[in-house]
Protein backbone atom coordinates (compact mmCIF):
# COMPACT_ATOMS: atom_id res chain seq x y z
CA UNK A 1 0.00 0.00 0.00
CA UNK A 2 1.47 3.36 -1.05
CA UNK A 3 0.92 6.80 0.46
CA UNK A 4 1.94 9.70 -1.78
CA UNK A 5 1.30 12.60 0.59
CA UNK A 6 4.28 14.97 0.51
CA UNK A 7 4.62 16.55 3.93
CA UNK A 8 8.32 17.28 3.54
CA UNK A 9 9.19 20.84 4.41
CA UNK A 10 12.95 21.55 4.49
CA UNK A 11 13.29 23.19 7.89
CA UNK A 12 15.52 26.28 8.10
CA UNK A 13 16.02 25.57 11.80
CA UNK A 14 17.83 22.29 11.20
CA UNK A 15 21.09 22.43 13.18
CA UNK A 16 23.98 22.56 10.73
CA UNK A 17 27.21 23.53 12.49
CA UNK A 18 29.52 21.52 14.71
CA UNK A 19 28.82 21.67 18.45
CA UNK A 20 32.05 22.03 20.43
CA UNK A 21 32.73 23.48 23.86
CA UNK A 22 29.06 24.26 24.43
CA UNK A 23 28.66 26.39 21.28
CA UNK A 24 27.72 26.04 17.64
CA UNK A 25 30.81 26.32 15.44
CA UNK A 26 30.51 26.89 11.70
CA UNK A 27 34.20 26.38 10.83
CA UNK A 28 34.83 23.20 8.88
CA UNK A 29 38.38 22.15 8.10
CA UNK A 30 36.81 18.81 7.12
CA UNK A 31 34.76 20.46 4.38
CA UNK A 32 30.99 20.51 4.02
CA UNK A 33 28.26 18.07 3.12
CA UNK A 34 25.00 18.72 1.27
CA UNK A 35 22.35 16.73 3.08
CA UNK A 36 19.81 15.11 0.77
CA UNK A 37 16.43 14.13 2.21
CA UNK A 38 15.89 10.48 1.20
CA UNK A 39 12.12 10.85 0.81
CA UNK A 40 12.33 13.31 -2.06
CA UNK A 41 15.93 13.48 -3.19
CA UNK A 42 15.89 17.20 -2.37
CA UNK A 43 18.44 19.14 -0.35
CA UNK A 44 18.10 19.83 3.36
CA UNK A 45 21.01 22.29 3.21
CA UNK A 46 24.73 22.14 3.79
CA UNK A 47 26.41 21.14 7.06
CA UNK A 48 29.94 21.75 8.32
CA UNK A 49 32.20 18.76 8.84
CA UNK A 50 34.97 18.32 11.38
CA UNK A 51 38.57 17.87 10.33
CA UNK A 52 41.64 17.41 12.50
CA UNK A 53 41.50 21.04 13.74
CA UNK A 54 37.98 20.66 15.12
CA UNK A 55 38.80 17.27 16.61
CA UNK A 56 41.73 18.88 18.47
CA UNK A 57 39.39 21.58 19.76
CA UNK A 58 36.74 19.05 20.81
CA UNK A 59 39.24 16.89 22.71
CA UNK A 60 40.70 19.92 24.49
CA UNK A 61 37.21 21.09 25.44
CA UNK A 62 36.40 17.59 26.65
CA UNK A 63 39.46 17.41 28.87
CA UNK A 64 38.62 20.69 30.59
CA UNK A 65 34.95 19.78 30.97
CA UNK A 66 35.71 16.31 32.31
CA UNK A 67 37.79 17.76 35.15
CA UNK A 68 34.94 20.14 35.97
CA UNK A 69 32.40 17.28 35.77
CA UNK A 70 34.33 15.19 38.25
CA UNK A 71 34.65 18.14 40.62
CA UNK A 72 30.87 18.09 41.00
CA UNK A 73 29.38 15.98 43.79
CA UNK A 74 27.90 12.68 42.75
CA UNK A 75 24.45 13.99 43.65
CA UNK A 76 24.86 16.97 41.34
CA UNK A 77 26.05 14.83 38.42
CA UNK A 78 23.13 12.44 38.95
CA UNK A 79 20.62 15.28 39.04
CA UNK A 80 22.03 16.88 35.89
CA UNK A 81 21.68 13.62 33.98
CA UNK A 82 18.08 13.37 35.18
CA UNK A 83 17.54 16.97 34.03
CA UNK A 84 18.92 15.97 30.64
CA UNK A 85 16.53 13.01 30.51
CA UNK A 86 13.65 15.41 31.29
CA UNK A 87 14.76 17.74 28.50
CA UNK A 88 14.97 14.90 25.99
CA UNK A 89 11.46 13.81 27.01
CA UNK A 90 10.13 17.34 26.56
CA UNK A 91 11.65 17.58 23.06
CA UNK A 92 10.64 14.09 21.91
CA UNK A 93 8.42 15.31 19.07
CA UNK A 94 11.20 17.56 17.80
CA UNK A 95 13.68 14.68 17.85
CA UNK A 96 11.24 12.50 15.92
CA UNK A 97 11.06 15.13 13.18
CA UNK A 98 14.85 15.45 13.13
CA UNK A 99 15.22 11.67 12.84
CA UNK A 100 12.96 11.74 9.77
CA UNK A 101 15.02 14.53 8.21
CA UNK A 102 18.22 12.66 9.05
CA UNK A 103 17.63 9.39 7.24
CA UNK A 104 14.02 9.12 6.12
CA UNK A 105 12.78 6.80 8.86
CA UNK A 106 8.97 7.06 9.05
CA UNK A 107 7.79 9.36 11.81
CA UNK A 108 5.62 6.51 13.09
CA UNK A 109 8.85 4.67 13.95
CA UNK A 110 11.09 7.65 14.73
CA UNK A 111 10.51 7.61 18.47
CA UNK A 112 13.81 5.79 19.17
CA UNK A 113 14.92 8.92 21.04
CA UNK A 114 12.88 7.56 23.94
CA UNK A 115 15.83 5.24 24.49
CA UNK A 116 17.98 8.26 25.32
CA UNK A 117 15.60 9.25 28.10
CA UNK A 118 15.45 5.70 29.45
CA UNK A 119 19.22 5.12 29.37
CA UNK A 120 19.94 8.50 30.99
CA UNK A 121 17.53 7.81 33.86
CA UNK A 122 18.88 4.30 34.34
CA UNK A 123 22.57 5.20 34.38
CA UNK A 124 22.02 8.37 36.40
CA UNK A 125 21.11 6.01 39.21
CA UNK A 126 24.64 4.57 39.18
CA UNK A 127 26.45 7.89 39.58
CA UNK A 128 26.10 7.96 43.36
CA UNK A 129 26.54 4.22 43.86
CA UNK A 130 29.90 2.72 44.86
CA UNK A 131 31.75 1.13 41.94
CA UNK A 132 34.62 -0.44 43.90
CA UNK A 133 35.25 -3.16 46.43
CA UNK A 134 37.92 -4.46 48.74
CA UNK A 135 39.51 -7.88 48.68
CA UNK A 136 41.71 -9.80 51.10
CA UNK A 137 45.41 -10.26 50.33
CA UNK A 138 46.69 -13.77 50.90
CA UNK A 139 49.02 -14.01 53.91
CA UNK A 140 48.67 -10.33 54.79
CA UNK A 141 46.46 -7.88 56.66
CA UNK A 142 47.08 -5.23 53.98
CA UNK A 143 44.10 -3.27 52.72
CA UNK A 144 43.48 -3.97 49.02
CA UNK A 145 41.04 -1.64 47.23
CA UNK A 146 39.69 -2.21 43.74
CA UNK A 147 38.22 0.95 42.23
CA UNK A 148 36.76 1.99 38.89
CA UNK A 149 37.63 5.33 37.36
CA UNK A 150 36.58 7.14 34.18
CA UNK A 151 38.87 7.04 31.14
CA UNK A 152 38.71 10.81 30.62
CA UNK A 153 37.68 11.74 27.08
CA UNK A 154 36.11 8.97 25.00
CA UNK A 155 35.25 8.94 21.31
CA UNK A 156 31.84 7.63 20.26
CA UNK A 157 31.25 6.96 16.55
CA UNK A 158 27.66 6.43 15.41
CA UNK A 159 26.21 5.16 12.13
CA UNK A 160 23.71 7.20 10.11
CA UNK A 161 20.82 4.89 11.03
CA UNK A 162 21.01 5.28 14.79
CA UNK A 163 22.71 8.35 16.23
CA UNK A 164 20.14 8.66 19.02
CA UNK A 165 20.29 4.96 19.82
CA UNK A 166 24.05 5.36 20.22
CA UNK A 167 23.52 8.51 22.30
CA UNK A 168 21.42 6.34 24.59
CA UNK A 169 23.55 3.23 24.70
CA UNK A 170 26.98 4.90 24.79
CA UNK A 171 26.86 8.58 25.72
CA UNK A 172 24.56 8.05 28.73
CA UNK A 173 26.78 5.45 30.48
CA UNK A 174 29.94 7.32 29.47
CA UNK A 175 28.70 10.45 31.25
CA UNK A 176 27.47 8.47 34.25
CA UNK A 177 30.91 6.89 34.53
CA UNK A 178 32.49 10.36 34.65
CA UNK A 179 33.82 10.79 31.10
CA UNK A 180 33.57 13.54 28.53
CA UNK A 181 32.47 12.53 25.03
CA UNK A 182 33.45 13.49 21.51
CA UNK A 183 30.48 12.16 19.56
CA UNK A 184 30.84 11.70 15.80
CA UNK A 185 27.54 11.13 13.99
CA UNK A 186 27.53 10.35 10.28
CA UNK A 187 27.49 13.26 7.85
CA UNK A 188 24.44 11.53 6.34
CA UNK A 189 22.43 11.98 9.55
CA UNK A 190 23.72 14.79 11.79
CA UNK A 191 20.64 16.74 12.87
CA UNK A 192 19.28 14.84 15.89
CA UNK A 193 22.77 14.40 17.35
CA UNK A 194 23.54 18.11 17.03
CA UNK A 195 20.30 19.00 18.79
CA UNK A 196 21.15 16.54 21.55
CA UNK A 197 24.48 18.34 22.05
CA UNK A 198 22.65 21.63 22.41
CA UNK A 199 20.34 20.15 25.05
CA UNK A 200 23.34 18.93 27.03
CA UNK A 201 24.56 22.51 27.30
CA UNK A 202 21.09 23.95 27.93
CA UNK A 203 20.49 21.80 31.03
CA UNK A 204 23.81 22.83 32.58
CA UNK A 205 26.33 20.11 31.76
CA UNK A 206 29.84 21.62 31.63
CA UNK A 207 30.58 23.22 28.27
CA UNK A 208 32.47 20.67 26.23
CA UNK A 209 31.38 17.60 28.19
CA UNK A 210 29.51 16.46 25.07
CA UNK A 211 30.89 17.61 21.72
CA UNK A 212 29.17 16.74 18.43
CA UNK A 213 31.43 16.51 15.39
CA UNK A 214 29.85 15.22 12.16
CA UNK A 215 32.68 14.16 9.90
CA UNK A 216 33.80 12.10 6.95
CA UNK A 217 36.79 9.75 6.92
CA UNK A 218 39.36 12.48 7.65
CA UNK A 219 37.65 13.64 10.83
CA UNK A 220 36.89 10.12 12.00
CA UNK A 221 40.49 9.06 11.48
CA UNK A 222 41.74 12.12 13.40
CA UNK A 223 39.42 11.23 16.28
CA UNK A 224 40.56 7.60 16.46
CA UNK A 225 44.26 8.51 16.25
CA UNK A 226 44.07 11.40 18.75
CA UNK A 227 46.33 10.95 21.78
CA UNK A 228 43.77 12.67 23.97
CA UNK A 229 41.12 10.02 23.30
CA UNK A 230 41.34 7.23 25.88
CA UNK A 231 38.76 4.85 24.45
CA UNK A 232 36.68 4.43 21.29
CA UNK A 233 33.19 3.03 20.96
CA UNK A 234 32.28 2.33 17.34
CA UNK A 235 28.95 1.22 15.90
CA UNK A 236 28.90 0.38 12.21
CA UNK A 237 30.20 -2.07 9.64
CA UNK A 238 33.04 -4.55 9.72
CA UNK A 239 35.06 -2.93 6.93
CA UNK A 240 35.17 0.40 8.77
CA UNK A 241 35.84 -1.38 12.06
CA UNK A 242 39.03 -2.91 10.63
CA UNK A 243 40.26 0.55 9.64
CA UNK A 244 39.43 1.92 13.09
CA UNK A 245 41.25 -0.92 14.85
CA UNK A 246 44.31 -0.30 12.67
CA UNK A 247 44.27 3.43 13.39
CA UNK A 248 43.62 2.95 17.13
CA UNK A 249 46.59 0.59 17.32
CA UNK A 250 48.89 3.58 16.83
CA UNK A 251 48.23 4.68 20.41
CA UNK A 252 46.98 1.29 21.63
CA UNK A 253 43.61 2.92 22.25
CA UNK A 254 41.05 0.34 23.37
CA UNK A 255 38.03 -0.09 21.09
CA UNK A 256 34.54 -1.46 21.61
CA UNK A 257 32.72 -2.38 18.40
CA UNK A 258 29.06 -3.15 17.76
CA UNK A 259 28.94 -4.30 14.15
CA UNK A 260 26.61 -5.79 11.58
CA UNK A 261 24.47 -8.88 11.45
CA UNK A 262 22.70 -11.41 9.29
CA UNK A 263 20.32 -12.48 12.00
CA UNK A 264 18.32 -15.68 11.83
CA UNK A 265 14.64 -15.65 12.73
CA UNK A 266 13.58 -19.26 13.42
CA UNK A 267 9.88 -20.04 12.98
CA UNK A 268 8.97 -23.43 14.43
CA UNK A 269 5.84 -25.33 13.43
CA UNK A 270 4.25 -24.74 16.85
CA UNK A 271 4.52 -20.95 16.58
CA UNK A 272 1.54 -18.62 16.28
CA UNK A 273 2.03 -18.20 12.53
CA UNK A 274 -0.06 -15.04 12.20
CA UNK A 275 1.90 -13.29 14.93
CA UNK A 276 5.19 -14.69 13.60
CA UNK A 277 4.43 -13.42 10.10
CA UNK A 278 3.71 -9.90 11.37
CA UNK A 279 6.79 -9.87 13.58
CA UNK A 280 8.98 -11.22 10.78
CA UNK A 281 7.75 -8.57 8.35
CA UNK A 282 8.42 -5.79 10.83
CA UNK A 283 11.80 -7.06 12.05
CA UNK A 284 12.88 -7.98 8.52
CA UNK A 285 12.30 -5.70 5.53
CA UNK A 286 9.94 -3.13 7.08
CA UNK A 287 11.53 -1.40 10.07
CA UNK A 288 14.00 1.23 8.85
CA UNK A 289 13.60 -0.38 5.40
CA UNK A 290 15.83 -3.20 6.61
CA UNK A 291 18.65 -0.75 7.30
CA UNK A 292 19.42 -2.03 10.77
CA UNK A 293 22.11 -4.25 12.23
CA UNK A 294 19.29 -5.89 14.19
CA UNK A 295 17.33 -6.80 11.05
CA UNK A 296 16.20 -10.42 10.92
CA UNK A 297 17.16 -10.86 7.28
CA UNK A 298 17.19 -14.68 7.31
CA UNK A 299 13.80 -16.21 8.13
CA UNK A 300 14.18 -19.94 8.85
CA UNK A 301 10.85 -21.81 8.64
CA UNK A 302 10.10 -25.43 9.56
CA UNK A 303 9.16 -27.34 6.41
CA UNK A 304 5.80 -28.58 7.71
CA UNK A 305 4.45 -24.99 7.91
CA UNK A 306 6.68 -23.42 5.26
CA UNK A 307 4.04 -22.76 2.59
CA UNK A 308 1.43 -21.53 5.08
CA UNK A 309 3.86 -19.20 6.79
CA UNK A 310 5.29 -17.86 3.52
CA UNK A 311 1.83 -16.86 2.33
CA UNK A 312 1.10 -15.04 5.59
CA UNK A 313 4.55 -13.43 5.65
CA UNK A 314 4.37 -12.12 2.09
CA UNK A 315 0.88 -10.81 2.81
CA UNK A 316 2.16 -8.89 5.85
CA UNK A 317 5.07 -7.45 3.86
CA UNK A 318 2.87 -6.35 0.99
CA UNK A 319 0.32 -4.76 3.36
CA UNK A 320 2.88 -2.36 4.85
CA UNK A 321 2.02 1.25 4.02
CA UNK A 322 4.80 2.80 1.94
CA UNK A 323 5.35 6.48 1.31
CA UNK A 324 6.23 9.89 2.67
CA UNK A 325 7.97 9.30 6.02
CA UNK A 326 6.32 12.40 7.51
CA UNK A 327 2.91 10.75 7.04
CA UNK A 328 2.03 9.14 10.42
CA UNK A 329 0.26 6.24 8.67
CA UNK A 330 3.42 5.19 6.78
CA UNK A 331 5.59 2.41 8.22
CA UNK A 332 7.98 1.83 5.30
CA UNK A 333 10.10 4.67 3.98
CA UNK A 334 13.08 5.21 1.70
CA UNK A 335 16.61 3.93 1.97
CA UNK A 336 19.19 6.51 2.95
CA UNK A 337 20.82 7.56 -0.33
CA UNK A 338 20.97 7.21 -4.08
CA UNK A 339 24.20 5.23 -3.70
CA UNK A 340 22.55 2.74 -1.36
CA UNK A 341 19.55 2.47 -3.65
CA UNK A 342 21.81 1.39 -6.51
CA UNK A 343 23.80 -0.94 -4.25
CA UNK A 344 20.72 -2.75 -2.90
CA UNK A 345 19.15 -3.11 -6.33
CA UNK A 346 22.46 -4.60 -7.45
CA UNK A 347 22.24 -7.21 -4.68
CA UNK A 348 18.72 -8.12 -5.79
CA UNK A 349 19.71 -8.37 -9.46
CA UNK A 350 22.71 -10.56 -8.57
CA UNK A 351 20.55 -12.87 -6.45
CA UNK A 352 18.10 -13.28 -9.33
CA UNK A 353 20.91 -13.85 -11.85
CA UNK A 354 22.63 -16.48 -9.68
CA UNK A 355 19.32 -18.14 -8.73
CA UNK A 356 20.08 -17.78 -5.03
CA UNK A 357 16.37 -17.99 -4.33
CA UNK A 358 12.94 -17.35 -5.79
CA UNK A 359 11.92 -13.69 -5.85
CA UNK A 360 8.32 -13.78 -4.57
CA UNK A 361 7.62 -10.09 -3.95
CA UNK A 362 9.32 -6.74 -4.45
CA UNK A 363 12.69 -6.35 -6.08
CA UNK A 364 12.22 -3.03 -7.87
CA UNK A 365 12.59 0.68 -7.26
CA UNK A 366 9.25 2.35 -6.54
CA UNK A 367 8.16 4.81 -9.21
CA UNK A 368 5.19 7.11 -9.66
CA UNK A 369 4.97 9.96 -7.19
CA UNK A 370 7.73 8.41 -5.09
CA UNK A 371 10.20 8.15 -7.96
CA UNK A 372 12.37 11.07 -6.85
CA UNK A 373 12.90 9.51 -3.44
CA UNK A 374 15.09 6.52 -2.67
CA UNK A 375 12.38 3.88 -2.38
CA UNK A 376 12.86 0.15 -2.97
CA UNK A 377 9.99 -2.31 -2.69
CA UNK A 378 10.18 -4.56 0.40
CA UNK A 379 11.66 -7.70 -1.10
CA UNK A 380 11.33 -11.38 -0.19
CA UNK A 381 13.27 -14.30 -1.66
CA UNK A 382 12.02 -17.82 -0.90
CA UNK A 383 13.87 -21.17 -0.96
CA UNK A 384 17.19 -19.39 -0.46
CA UNK A 385 20.46 -21.32 -0.34
CA UNK A 386 22.08 -20.41 2.98
CA UNK A 387 25.51 -20.74 1.35
CA UNK A 388 24.72 -17.97 -1.15
CA UNK A 389 25.92 -14.39 -0.85
CA UNK A 390 22.28 -13.36 -0.45
CA UNK A 391 22.13 -15.29 2.84
CA UNK A 392 25.70 -14.70 4.03
CA UNK A 393 26.47 -11.04 3.25
CA UNK A 394 24.73 -8.20 5.10
CA UNK A 395 22.54 -6.36 2.56
CA UNK A 396 21.48 -3.49 4.84
CA UNK A 397 18.29 -2.95 2.91
CA UNK A 398 14.70 -4.23 2.64
CA UNK A 399 15.67 -7.69 1.42
CA UNK A 400 14.89 -10.91 3.31
CA UNK A 401 15.76 -14.56 2.62
CA UNK A 402 13.32 -17.32 3.60
CA UNK A 403 15.02 -20.67 4.22
CA UNK A 404 13.46 -24.06 4.93
CA UNK A 405 14.62 -26.35 7.76
CA UNK A 406 13.63 -29.83 8.87
CA UNK A 407 14.06 -30.10 12.62
CA UNK A 408 15.53 -28.27 15.60
CA UNK A 409 19.09 -29.42 14.97
CA UNK A 410 18.87 -28.32 11.33
CA UNK A 411 17.55 -24.89 12.36
CA UNK A 412 20.43 -24.37 14.79
CA UNK A 413 22.97 -25.48 12.20
CA UNK A 414 21.67 -23.07 9.56
CA UNK A 415 21.30 -20.19 12.02
CA UNK A 416 24.88 -20.56 13.22
CA UNK A 417 26.25 -20.95 9.69
CA UNK A 418 27.06 -17.25 9.40
CA UNK A 419 30.07 -15.06 10.13
CA UNK A 420 27.78 -12.81 12.19
CA UNK A 421 26.25 -13.21 15.64
CA UNK A 422 24.48 -10.06 16.81
CA UNK A 423 20.87 -11.21 17.22
CA UNK A 424 18.75 -14.29 16.77
CA UNK A 425 14.97 -14.66 16.96
CA UNK A 426 12.86 -17.67 17.92
CA UNK A 427 9.13 -18.06 17.24
CA UNK A 428 7.68 -20.91 19.29
CA UNK A 429 5.02 -21.66 21.92
CA UNK A 430 7.22 -24.32 23.53
CA UNK A 431 9.04 -22.69 26.45
CA UNK A 432 11.38 -25.64 26.90
CA UNK A 433 12.40 -25.44 23.24
CA UNK A 434 12.91 -21.68 23.56
CA UNK A 435 15.38 -22.21 26.43
CA UNK A 436 17.12 -25.13 24.74
CA UNK A 437 17.58 -23.49 21.34
CA UNK A 438 18.54 -20.06 22.64
CA UNK A 439 21.51 -21.54 24.49
CA UNK A 440 22.80 -23.15 21.29
CA UNK A 441 22.59 -20.08 19.07
CA UNK A 442 25.81 -18.12 18.50
CA UNK A 443 24.47 -14.61 19.04
CA UNK A 444 24.75 -11.93 21.68
CA UNK A 445 21.00 -11.36 22.04
CA UNK A 446 18.15 -13.85 21.62
CA UNK A 447 14.61 -12.53 21.19
CA UNK A 448 11.79 -15.02 21.71
CA UNK A 449 8.37 -14.16 20.26
CA UNK A 450 9.27 -10.48 20.18
CA UNK A 451 11.14 -7.86 18.21
CA UNK A 452 14.60 -6.55 19.05
CA UNK A 453 13.92 -4.14 21.90
CA UNK A 454 17.06 -3.01 23.68
CA UNK A 455 16.80 -1.76 27.25
CA UNK A 456 19.24 -0.03 29.59
CA UNK A 457 19.18 -3.03 31.91
CA UNK A 458 20.23 -5.62 29.34
CA UNK A 459 23.73 -5.99 27.85
CA UNK A 460 23.74 -5.79 24.05
CA UNK A 461 26.49 -6.74 21.63
CA UNK A 462 27.71 -9.35 19.24
CA UNK A 463 29.47 -12.67 18.82
CA UNK A 464 31.92 -13.43 15.98
CA UNK A 465 32.13 -10.67 13.35
CA UNK A 466 29.27 -8.77 14.96
CA UNK A 467 31.70 -7.16 17.38
CA UNK A 468 32.94 -7.20 20.94
CA UNK A 469 32.08 -5.36 24.12
CA UNK A 470 28.60 -4.48 25.35
CA UNK A 471 26.21 -1.60 25.84
CA UNK A 472 23.52 -1.68 28.50
CA UNK A 473 23.53 -3.06 32.02
CA UNK A 474 26.57 -3.11 34.28
CA UNK A 475 28.61 -4.50 31.39
CA UNK A 476 27.82 -1.38 29.38
CA UNK A 477 28.67 0.94 32.26
CA UNK A 478 31.96 -0.85 32.93
CA UNK A 479 33.02 -0.36 29.30
CA UNK A 480 33.53 3.29 30.24
CA UNK A 481 35.36 2.63 33.52
CA UNK A 482 38.93 1.40 34.00
CA UNK A 483 40.03 -0.66 36.97
CA UNK A 484 42.61 0.50 39.51
CA UNK A 485 43.99 -1.60 42.33
CA UNK A 486 45.27 0.17 45.47
CA UNK A 487 47.14 -1.79 48.18
CA UNK A 488 47.92 -0.19 51.51
CA UNK A 489 50.57 -1.91 53.61
CA UNK A 490 49.43 -2.43 57.19
CA UNK A 491 52.81 -3.48 58.60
Amino acid sequence: MVSTTDNHQPAPSLPGGLFIGGDRIDRSSGGTHEHIFPGTGRSNGTIALAGSEEIDLAVASGKHAQREWMSFTADRRRDLLIDLADAVRDHMAEFSQLNVHDYGVPVSLAINTILVERFLRHFAGYVDKPHGLSSPVSGSFDLNLIEREPYGVVGVIAPWNGSMVVAAACVAPALAAGNAVVFKPSALAPFAALRFGELCAEVGLPAGLVNIVPARTEGGDALVRHRGISKIHFTGGGETARKILTAAAQNLTPVVAELGGKSANIVFADADLDAAAQLSAYQGPIVQSGQSCASASRVLVQESVYDTFLEKFVGAVEAARVGDPFDPSVVFGPVVSRHDTDRILGVIDEAVATRSGELVTGGKRIGGELAEGFYIEPTVFADVDNRSALAQVETFGPVVSVIKFTDEADAIRIANDSPYGLNAFIQTTDLTRAHRVSRQLEAGSIWINQISDISPQGPYGGYKQSGFGRTGGLDGLNEFLQVKNIRIGMG
